[in-house]
């Protein structure tokens, strides 16, 4: 089974945002020392809790100083972006990394974010459509491009100078371009669908029941099947948060007792959804009122704690619920406390995967029939 890392961090209001940013750099390089397989960072423009505002400047901070782990933007907000801009800084991170890139996309899901940049009502679907087919196109293509769509048009026709290279966006250090992944939030969600259909691949979201979370295989193999791609489970990455300690109730006190870093997560978290009319991520019943949906009920079936044999245990238990993936992402948080937050992904790479490992070891590949 692989191992990822994925953040986008809720840090507590008024921590100083240098203390924060050094942090969350920590745990990348943390990541890549202890051999996890990718590490995902998330963007939001208007949000003071949230404080990554370009997960390119934030990743490229990282390529010279990690070896072996591919970095993730996790995701570029499309709709936000205009995509010359995102073809050339996702190409130029590329180069850096020296092809150490997975390029995670979305259609942004802060209405803060979507406010400023007036992007609120419109359809924003049809803008990250239009954004990363453009993308695409520009990767693929020469300039000076000339292409028009319904929100922007770009060309470098009136001001190209080929022979000292003027009006043309470098391409990518990967062929033809980096892989594509995109995140799920959706029960039954028809993007899995599209996503694989066209060779991109899913991350299941941290904050999504597993019963939803569950349907989302189904539509990765749909998709798989129209693009003509072989389904692989170690393509389709499940993300969870995991809090793990060398006692259960120091796992439970840092995961659940006031202060908590995974406690402040959800409850901004739900405190975002029950606003944006989006609590139907929280229930598995969607027919439960939504005052039933406690941060109690939300900690209680969103988060894994424990020590190093009971959180296998529970994420085992997990796969029996969603079905089988083998690429498991542990969702990063804030540490609040800097020795537990440390510790607790040490545990994951040193004591939990191996437990992992030794008890999936003998599972088959992927088969249609």
């Amino acid at each position: 089974m692989k191992l990822s890392f994925f953040t986008m961090p809720i840090h507590p209001l008024g921590k100083p945002y240098a203390q924060s940013f050094a942090e969350d750099r920590e745990a990348f390089l943390l990541a890549d020392k202890l051999g996890f397989a990718e590490a995902y960072c998330g963007e939001h423009t208007t949000d003071k809790a949230e404080i990554i505002t370009s997960c390119v400047a934030f990743l490229a901070s990282l390529a010279y100083e990690t070896k072996n782990i591919r970095l993730g933007t996790g995701t570029v907000n499309l709709p936000n972006s205009h995509p010359a801009r995102v073809a050339a800084e996702v190409a130029m991170l590329d180069h850096m990394l020296e092809g150490r890139l997975n390029f995670g996309i979305s259609p942004g899901g802060l209405m803060s974010d979507a406010e400023i940049f007036g992007s609120m009502d419109k359809d924003r679907n049809a803008m990250f459509l239009e954004c990363i087919n453009m993308v695409l196109e520009i990767w693929a293509g020469e300039a000076p491009y000339n292409l028009k769509g319904e929100f922007w048009d770009i060309s470098t026709e009136r001001t190209m100078m080929p022979e000292i290279g003027q009006g043309e966006i470098i391409k990518p250090f990967q062929a033809p371009h980096p892989p594509i992944v995109g995140t799920a939030v959706a029960p039954f969600s028809k993007g899995v669908t599209a996503m694989a259909a066209r060779g991109w691949q899913p991350i299941s979201a941290n904050f999504l029941m597993p019963k939803w979370a569950a349907t989302h295989w189904p539509n990765y193999v749909e998709g798989c099947k129209q693009g003509g791609y072989t389904p692989d489970y170690a393509d389709w990455r499940v993300a969870k948060n995991i809090c793990v300690a060398e006692d259960m109730d120091t796992a439970r006190a840092y995961a659940r007792d006031p202060g908590s870093p995974y406690v402040h997560y959800y409850s901004q978290l739900l405190t975002k959804l029950r606003e944006g009319g989006r609590l139907n991520l929280f229930k598995n019943d969607q027919s439960m009122p939504d005052d039933d949906v406690t941060l109690d009920y939300v900690l209680d079936r969103l988060v894994i704690h424990g020590d190093p044999q009971s959180v296998a245990d529970q994420i085992l238990a997990l796969r029996e619920q969603t079905g089988r993936f083998d690429h498991l992402v542990y969702a990063g948080h804030d540490w609040t406390d800097y020795d537990l937050g440390r510790n607790s992904m040490i545990l994951m790479g040193e004591k939990v995967m191996p437990i992992l490992d030794e008890a999936t070891k003998s599972e088959t590949p992927y088969s249609a029939s």
